[in-house]
């Protein structure tokens, strides 16, 4: 883990790999059997489950030498990657996106998007609590835990004060 940078009060579980490189904000967590590679940055209050796989070469090749060539890959604050999902390297993950369990994602993920399937498509919106969001005919949804607001327009979900 020399050369990577931690927040604080991060939680690294069992088996976990870190390389320099890698920059982990405030309370990350990262459950069993993760390696996080050169270039894999995370904000604040993520969340990488069990097994998740990050790539750092998009087209690897063992009698090539492509060290330096790593793609940066971005997980913005309060991101929750599920158990045995894979993440390409060189995407960004918006802000409080969900990423289902063994999902394949490939291409960038909207704020608040919830990714699933193999590759991974935009199955919902969820909100920064984990839930399921119902937008009504205007576009409103509000999270039944929070009570958080939330607007649908242009095809992006924003909290509706404005977060």
């Amino acid at each position: 883990m020399a050369g990577c940078k931690l927040g604080e009060k991060c939680n690294l579980g069992q088996n976990v790999f870190v390389a320099s490189g890698v920059q982990l904000g405030n309370n990350v967590k990262v459950q069993n059997n993760v390696s996080l590679y050169d270039g894999v940055i995370c904000e604040d209050d993520v969340f990488i489950g069990p097994s998740a796989v990050f790539t750092n070469i998009r087209n690897p090749r063992s009698a090539i030498q492509r060290r330096g060539q790593y793609e940066k890959t971005y997980i913005e604050k309060g991101a929750t990657i599920g158990a045995n999902a894979t993440i390409r390297c060189g995407i960004r993950l918006g802000h409080h996106c969900l990423i289902a369990a063994g999902a394949v994602v490939t291409k960038d993920v909207k704020a608040y998007a919830l990714m699933q399937g193999v590759p991974a498509r935009q199955a919902g919106w969820v909100s920064e609590y984990g839930h399921r969001l119902a937008f009504d005919a205007q576009g409103e949804a509000i999270c039944p835990e929070s009570n958080q607001k939330y607007l649908l327009r242009d095809a992006r979900c924003e909290r509706r004060d404005g977060e």
